[in-house]
């Protein structure tokens, strides 16, 4: 199994000198990955209407790839993993254009996970169709490994148009891989058509195994076998009880996940260097370096 960690963003700033130092500590103890999440616009808790989203425009969220492309000139090997990019908001061949640039400049470390998010009014403000995104993913996804493998694409489908085009450069990974996020009986199905993983977010394995289950069927349906297949797993940090981490990383193991990534947001740690200071502990207890 590979350990990585999600990049504290709601929790850690953006002084460019702590950045650095988180990226390059992660790297350095030997994670194999580092993640981060995507939201371009907060909402108002107090607009009309109300709001209950998890998040608002008071938190902090980097974009992905500008956060990714200064982590990847300050490290050598570490994996860049978006968990997720919420693409159906985005122009599909601007992200082409962006991820390839990134895995060019990373040394091909990008992992492009991908899910079509919950938060209706970012799809407003970015002129995106909200209640179409689980089907223009597929065709999303279907346009993306066309633009990062081939010098000219002609595509023509239900939301997109290339006559005779491509972007230069081409990633050094042909295609990039696109792992999917979520949790819906859809995106499972979605995930085993298309995806080369898949990120769940359960806390247990017994919350975990009928979703495991359906997606290990719809993988066979698929003609796909489990074994070239990636499940990524989050791991909580929790009150920072190592053995509780053991057993956690036992029982997901035990199930077939091959990444495991620790999120050490909520927990109570108060600054960036706590956040360090939590992956450091996490990384000496198991002996990752």
């Amino acid at each position: 199994m590979k350990y990585g960690v999600i990049y504290p963003q709601t929790e850690f700033g953006y002084d460019f000198y702590t950045i650095k130092d988180y990226a390059q500590t992660a790297e350095g103890l030997g994670f194999s990955h580092i993640g981060a999440f995507d939201h371009v616009l907060g909402a108002n808790p107090d607009r009309p209407g109300g709001w209950t989203g998890a998040y608002t425009y008071q938190i902090v969220f980097l974009e992905p790839f500008v956060l990714f492309s200064f982590i990847a000139a300050l490290t050598q090997h570490i994996e860049l993993g978006t968990c997720i990019l919420i693409l159906p908001q985005r122009e599909t061949a601007l992200v082409a254009k962006q991820a390839a640039t990134l895995d060019v400049l990373s040394g091909g470390r990008l992992r492009l996970g991908v899910g079509v998010g919950w938060n209706a009014v970012e799809y407003t403000a970015l002129n995106e169709n909200f209640h179409n995104r689980g089907r223009r993913i597929e065709e999303q996804v279907q346009l993306l490994r066309q633009l990062w493998t081939q010098p000219l694409v002609n595509f023509s489908g239900q939301w997109h148009y290339i006559p005779d085009a491509g972007i230069n450069p081409l990633p050094v990974q042909r295609p990039i891989p696109i792992w999917f996020g979520g949790r819906a009986d859809c995106v499972l199905n979605r995930a085993a058509r298309l995806g080369d993983g898949w990120l769940p977010t359960y806390r247990t394995v017994a919350e975990a195994m009928p979703h495991f289950e359906k997606l290990s069927s719809y993988l066979r349906e698929a003609g796909r076998s489990t074994d070239s297949f990636g499940i990524e797993v989050r791991l909580q940090y929790g009150d920072g009880n190592p053995d509780t981490w053991k057993k956690l990383m036992e029982d997901w193991q035990a199930v077939g996940a091959t990444h495991c990534t620790l999120n050490t947001m909520g927990y109570g740690l108060t600054s960036p260097n706590d956040h360090i200071r939590a992956i450091r502990k996490f990384a000496e207890e198991f002996g990752l370096s």
